[in-house]
């Protein structure tokens, strides 16, 4: 056996520094822990402890963008997308308004200011102009952005050290609950109506040891999208379910909710 021995002895690779392992299946619930123990250090370093959600569509475009892609249209086809364009471009101006007039005021309330924070997806779209009202107020802002592959990359307006990547879906949903005091759903598709109907659900059934306010941005597209009165003529919900959300309809009336709302339950 000796003369098999290496002159050198061999030091076999820990298995935390095992990137192979770590990427397998077999360490799946490494990284899921991963995902909430860096997350939770690193918000705790920055004070960060209560947040407020802007969920929306990643695909809505700032009115400059959209206007030139207006000017820009030849066919029936690029008329018709500049046309979309524009009336998304609403949501992004006003979200973008909402989040700067919330991290103002933030700001011009110390005990505010240390505590709460503008936080989004962290892609683009109504999560680009959430980032981008706090950066314009001088507020830091945070983004959970997830990997996809296509529409979601980080936008550059979150707080770089407030920037996250996420894997798993299910534990990006759980920092935007568990930070959450307020939530802001403006006009989205099938991720934004999935963020929604979840928050809804877990205050329905009581899971949150906390009050949080949800407002639907926006009557015109979401009484068309969701039809409450249909689920409550079919049983599927009660008729006080309705009163789980507020509609608002412009950044004052949204900002106004907010703040009042936060300062009765949380200052």
């Amino acid at each position: 056996m000796r003369g098999l021995m290496a002159e050198k002895p061999h030091y076999p690779q820990k298995a935390y520094k095992n990137l192979e392992f770590l990427a397998s299946a077999n360490a799946r619930t490494i990284r899921i822990l991963a995902e909430y123990l860096e997350p939770r250090a690193r918000l705790e370093r920055f004070g960060v402890h209560n947040t407020i959600v802007f969920f929306g569509s990643a695909r809505f475009r700032d009115l400059e963008t959209a206007q030139s892609m207006a000017d820009r249209a030849a066919s029936d086809e690029d008329k018709r997308l500049a046309e979309v364009a524009l009336k998304g471009a609403r949501y992004y101006e006003e979200a973008r308004q909402l989040a700067r007039m919330l991290a103002e005021w933030a700001n011009e309330n110390s005990e505010v200011g240390s505590s709460f924070f503008i936080c989004s997806g962290g892609g683009p779209g109504i999560m680009e102009a959430a980032n981008r009202g706090a950066h314009e107020a001088g507020a830091a802002s945070v983004g959970f952005n997830i990997s996809l592959p296509f529409e979601q990359q980080p936008n550059p307006y979150i707080t770089p050290e407030l920037s996250f990547d996420f894997h798993y879906f299910f534990m990006r949903k759980l920092w935007f609950a568990y930070l959450g005091k307020a939530l802001v759903a403006f006009p989205g598709g099938f991720g934004t109506m999935d963020e929604l109907l979840e928050i809804l659900t877990l205050v329905q059934t009581n899971k949150l040891r906390k009050q949080l306010l949800v407002l639907v941005y926006g009557r015109e597209y979401w009484n068309r999208v969701l039809n409450l009165e249909a689920l409550i003529e079919f049983g599927t919900i009660s008729p006080e379910d309705r009163d789980l959300f507020r509609y608002v309809d412009t950044p004052e009336e949204a900002f106004a909710t907010l703040t009042e709302w936060i300062t009765d339950k949380y200052l």
